[in-house]
């Protein structure tokens, strides 16, 4: 009997799977991300507004946002925690979207370039002092190897964005699921 009943459930039970929509962000028809349902989304509009937030559904060429505020509060006893404070929901357009922030994988230039802008503001500052102190120390060569570093830095930091703008070299393109093929 008992075989009986987990077959008769197990036959019964049917899975239905809905599909989604979802955005591909694309750079020279190479998908660099995909965003659905469920997935986070850092993001600028076409206004100019900035939204950090979890997408809840795509539909009909439009993306329905939830962003949560999360501050510091304090306790009863004293202790501040994380709160959740509010939460706001936004609806945008794709074709609203004017840059989305992503996360690269691999060598980080542009942190490598403020690394090196750093190392060689540091050089030259300590040159400045020991020419100032000692001028007999002083060495125009590791100067002027502070001032290279510090350019090289400048550029490198400048070339490595994570933000990626909508326009010539990157697009969103989005699909629409139900009319996938199967």
């Amino acid at each position: 009997m008992n075989r009986i009943l987990f077959i008769f459930l197990f036959f019964s039970y049917s899975a239905v799977a809905q599909s989604t929509d979802f955005l591909l962000l694309q750079k020279h028809d190479h998908t660099i991300a995909t965003f659905y349902a469920g997935s986070h989304i850092s993001l600028t509009t076409t206004s100019g507004a900035f939204i950090d937030a979890d997408i809840t559904q795509i539909k009909s060429d439009s993306i329905f946002l939830k962003q949560y505020i999360i501050e510091q509060v304090p306790t009863t006893l004293g202790v501040y925690i994380l709160d959740t404070v509010n939460s706001y929901r936004y609806q945008y357009s794709y074709n609203d979207i004017k840059s989305i922030v992503t996360l690269d994988r691999g060598f980080d230039i542009s942190g490598s370039g403020e690394s090196l802008l750093g190392g060689g503001a540091i050089l030259v500052l300590a040159s400045g002092v020991v020419y100032l102190a000692d001028k007999n120390s002083f060495s125009p060569e590791l100067l002027i190897a502070g001032a290279a570093l510090g350019t090289a830095g400048y550029f490198m930091s400048k070339v490595g964005g994570k933000k990626k703008t909508i326009g010539r070299k990157y697009k969103l393109v989005y699909v629409d699921a139900s009319t996938i093929k199967r």
